[in-house]
This record gives C-alpha cells, sequence and structure tokens, in this order.
C-alpha cells in the first residue's frame, strides 16, 4: 500500500522523464510496472488519484489455499504434479504458498530477472551509439536505462578490454569496420525482431478473431481468413509484409476483402445453426442440423451447412470403445436367436431390444438398463442405478409390460447373454406377461446392433464431451434420465424424416 503522495510523486516523475517505467521506478525504488502504468492511467482519467487505493481482493480463497497446500504435501511435494490435478493457480503464486507454509523445503526454483537482462541486439545497438556519438555517453545510457559504467562493460564484453577506453569523436581507421558490422549486424537483428513480432500478432489475431488453434503454422488459414488476417492489421503493418508472411496474393486478398465488406447474408442462419447445435447436446451432424433450419423454414443446402459448421467451429464428438459386458456364462439354457439381426418393425411393439451399459465417473459406476423399439427406436422404458444387478433389469420390464398392458401386442424381446435376461425372476417375468424371448449369439455383439447403437449415441452425444467430476451419481442419474426423455421427444431421427419418436407416432395417430 502507498500513500496518496508517493503514488502522486511516482505518475509526475513517470510524465517527467517521458513515461519511461524503467527510469521511473530505478529512482523511486518503487512501485511495480503494472502499478505504475494503472496509476497514469487513473491520473489522465480523473486528473487526480483517489485519496486511499482500494486492494485487490484475493485471486483464491483460503480454502483453495489449503486445498492446494495439502495436495502438494500428500502427493510428493511436485508443484506441477498438483498444478495438473487442480489446475490451479499459477506456478509462481503455488511456489509463493509453498515456500510461505514450508519454510523447511528451501528454494523450489532459482532465477532472476531485471534491469539488468538486456538481449544482445541491445547491448550491440548501444556500443554502436557510444562510437558514433551522437549523444553523450551519460544520456544513451538513460535511454537504455542502465548505468554508464555498464555502457563500457558492454564495450569490453563486445569488442575486448584491448579497446580504447575513451569515446572520443575522432574517427580511428582501425575502428571503422568492426563498427560497420556492429551496424550491419544491429540492421539485421531488427528486421528479424520485426518478422517475429508481425508472426506474433498475425498468431495472436487468428486465436482472437478466427478462433483457431494454429500450432505456429499460418498456412493451414484459408484465403478468406487470411484476409481478416490483414484487414484487421492493415493499421500496424504495411500490406505487402503481411502478404509476404502469409503467402497471399495480392489479388486472392482483394477479391476476399471486397466479399468480406459485403454484408454476411449467413450471419443469421450462423446463429440459428449453433443455438440448434448447443441446445441438442452438441451432437447434431450437418444432416439433422440442416432439418432443424428447415423447420425454422431456413432452405439451405447440405454443403452450406458444411461449410458453416466448419466455420463456427462446431466438431461432433466421436465416439469410444464399448468395455461393460454382462457375461456370466451360460448358466441356464439360451433360446433362439429370432431377431437375425432384422431390426426393421412394421408396427409399434413387434420387436423390443435390451443390454446394459456402464458409465464410470468420479463418483462410482452407473448403469443403464433400456429397451428399445426396433418401430422407431424409441426407448420404452429405462431405469437406472448404481448396481447391475436384477433389480435393475426386472423394474425396468415391468414399466415396459405395463405400457401394453391394454394391447393384445406381445413383442419378441432381444437381448445378449448377460446373465440378468438368465435368472429366474426375468424368466418368470417373461412368462406371465407372455413375451416371446431371443437371444444374441455367443460373443456376436452385432446381432444386437440396434441396441448397441443406442448406446454409441448417448456416450458420443451426452457423455464423453462434458466433465462429470463435480457431480454425485444421484445427479448423474437425472442428467441421464433427462437426456433419454429429450432423446424420445426432441432429438431428429433423418430416418423418422426429420422428427423425434415421439412427433413421428403423433403423425402416424398412434399417441396422442
Amino acid at each position: 500500500m502507498y500513500s496518496y503522495e508517493e503514488r502522486m510523486r511516482a505518475v509526475e516523475l513517470y510524465i517527467k522523464l517521458g513515461k519511461r517505467v524503467r527510469a521511473t521506478i530505478r529512482e523511486l525504488g518503487y512501485p511495480t510496472k503494472n502499478a505504475l502504468k494503472g496509476w497514469h492511467r487513473e491520473y489522465e482519467r480523473r486528473q487526480d488519484l483517489p485519496i486511499r487505493s482500494v486492494p485487490r481482493p484475493p485471486k483464491f480463497s483460503a480454502a483453495q489455499r489449503r486445498v492446494a497446500l495439502e495436495h502438494y504435501a500428500s502427493q510428493g511435494c511436485c508443484i506441477s504434479w498438483t498444478l495438473r490435478a487442480l489446475g490451479y493457480p499459477g506456478r509462481a503464486t503455488l511456489t509463493a504458498w509453498v515456500r510461505e507454509a514450508f519454510p523447511e523445503t528451501g528454494t523450489v526454483f532459482t532465477g532472476a530477472y531485471g534491469a539488468g537482462n538486456h538481449s544482445d541486439a541491445v547491448k550491440k545497438a548501444a556500443v554502436v551509439g557510444l562510437y558514433s556519438r551522437q549523444e553523450s555517453a551519460q544520456a544513451l545510457a538513460e535511454k537504455v536505462g542502465v548505468s554508464r559504467p555498464t555502457l563500457y562493460a558492454w564495450k569490453n564484453q563486445l569488442l575486448g578490454s584491448e579497446a580504447p577506453a575513451t569515446m572520443k569523436r575522432k574517427k580511428s581507421a582501425s575502428l571503422i569496420p568492426e563498427v560497420e558490422e556492429l551496424e550491419r549486424q544491429r540492421e539485421a537483428l531488427q528486421r528479424d525482431i520485426r518478422e517475429l513480432q508481425i508472426e506474433h500478432d498475425l498468431l495472436k489475431t487468428a486465436s482472437e478473431l478466427i478462433k483457431k488453434d494454429l500450432g505456429g503454422d499460418l498456412q493451414g488459414l484459408s484465403n478468406r481468413e487470411k484476409t481478416m488476417l490483414i484487414v484487421a492489421l492493415k493499421n500496424r503493418y504495411k500490406a505487402p509484409a503481411l502478404l509476404a508472411r502469409l503467402g497471399l496474393a495480392r489479388s486472392s486478398y482483394f477479391y476476399h476483402r471486397a466479399r468480406i465488406t459485403l454484408e454476411d447474408k449467413y450471419i443469421p442462419v450462423c446463429h440459428t445453426m449453433k443455438e440448434a447445435f448447443e441446445s441438442n447436446h452438441r451432437c447434431y451432424g450437418y444432416r439433422r442440423l440442416r432439418a432443424c433450419m428447415t423447420r425454422h423454414s431456413i432452405s439451405i443446402s447440405e454443403k452450406v451447412v458444411r461449410r458453416l459448421m466448419k466455420q463456427e467451429a462446431l466438431v461432433v464428438p466421436k465416439p469410444k470403445r464399448r468395455r461393460y459386458s454382462s457375461y456370466l456364462g451360460e448358466i441356464s439354457p439360451a433360446p433362439e436367436n429370432i431377431i437375425k439381426r432384422d431390426f426393421q418393425a412394421s408396427a409399434p411393439n413387434e420387436k423390443w431390444l435390451t443390454d446394459i451399459t456402464e458409465f464410470h465417473i468420479r463418483a462410482g459406476k452407473v448403469y443403464l438398463s433400456p429397451i428399445i423399439d426396433c418401430f422407431d427406436g424409441l426407448v420404452i422404458s429405462w431405469a437406472i442405478g448404481t448396481k447391475p444387478d436384477a433389480d435393475l433389469v426386472n423394474t425396468m420390464l415391468d414399466a415396459a409390460v405395463e405400457t401394453i398392458a391394454d394391447s393384445e401386442a406381445r413383442p419378441i424381446i432381444h437381448s445378449d447373454r448377460g446373465g440378468h435376461y438368465r435368472w429366474p425372476g426375468w424368466l418368470k417375468r417373461i412368462d406371465a406377461a407372455k413375451l416371446v424371448r431371443s437371444m444374441s449369439r455367443k460373443a456376436s455383439s452385432q446381432d444386437n446392433a440396434a441396441c448397441e447403437g443406442f448406446f454409441g449415441r448417448l456416450k458420443t452425444e451426452f457423455f464423453y464431451p462434458r466433465d462429470w467430476r463435480a457431480l454425485t451419481a444421484a445427479q448423474f442419474i437425472d442428467e441421464v434420465d433427462a437426456y433419454i426423455r429429450w432423446y424420445n421427444e426432441t432429438r431428429i431421427k433423418m430416418s423418422l424424416g426429420g422428427r423425434s419418436p415421439i412427433e413421428y407416432r403423433k403423425s402416424l395417430g398412434l399417441m396422442t
């Protein structure tokens, strides 16, 4: 905390010295660079400074600090591991916490960075300035931000101690080649610095404007995206330099610039697409997004949809391998495979499919057991629990049987050879409901492909893209239940004419 007088003194000296940060801090011994610039901005805005400076609240709470220190002490005293595990704070902040809490551990890392760390380019330019004598050694030292003896030390470092110690304006024939070489090196370094600065600004602008992680490769951009970068940086750099760095032809630049200046007719379409994509678990591909646009009376081609999805970075997650298996051996006779991979049905409640899948989250394992109708993919009933026991499948079957209690339909119920479908409780319910059993062949998941496909879509669209570490098992079960209801009522299926299973049945008059 600095007083009002100290802050005003710092700002006034900063302005007097031509807004040179290092010179001001070296003269006063305080504050930091960011604090000084902040005081100056406040002074320019108000023409004064507040009497009391408002302290910034700490970025991390005491509880967060305690958790970080406990993890550091219990996991091998490794700062990198703690940062990867928790995701906070920064390395410097955690190091300061460790030094304060565990002073006996000693220095975690060493290093220094201050006013004395100057690049070779700065040193060479300063030595060239000494020999050219455009200004006094003291003035040059103040401009560079070092002391006068430091300049002479740089001279000895670059030219050797045998070089003349007196920096007079008399021309020396022996020094002219060295000065010229230093000047050429200085110019080359300036060109390199400018090229690096252009590349840095291009990558930064691409990250902010185009929302792409390029990994340092600007050539992977399209000509339209390159043109957007040039338009954004044309007030800072000349167009030829940007064109050369991006490898873009001048004619292509002017062509795309003219198109960018025109109003983009797809801006409202992009907005609607993004809303549809986000509101449907980020799982819609270009076909279903196009069907959503049709619902909003927007007629565009699949090619345009794919281009806009790529432009807006609407990426559908890819599936992962299935790992859970409920097979317990041949504990009872298996019925015939009646389905035989024919998953087509002419009416509801002709063919039912069932299976169990597993979700592994931080809170534990959660299991889902659904019954799928082959007619339209509707999830007839489902049970979700933390144990893959008989109660899970039995309650699911009871709920499905209730849906056909007032109907004469007695569907074929097909499953794999898991133990859940060969226990007495399951067989008793099947016989009571007069359902027809069908089972896949051993070690043949393709025989129940339609149900496996539902699990694949569920995990690809719902489970894999999200972070479930903060949820309890009960909360996760609620999320799975909500997804299945959305799947039945809202999710578009292209095989149903761009309608959900419930919408499809309503269109056929099978539901009200």
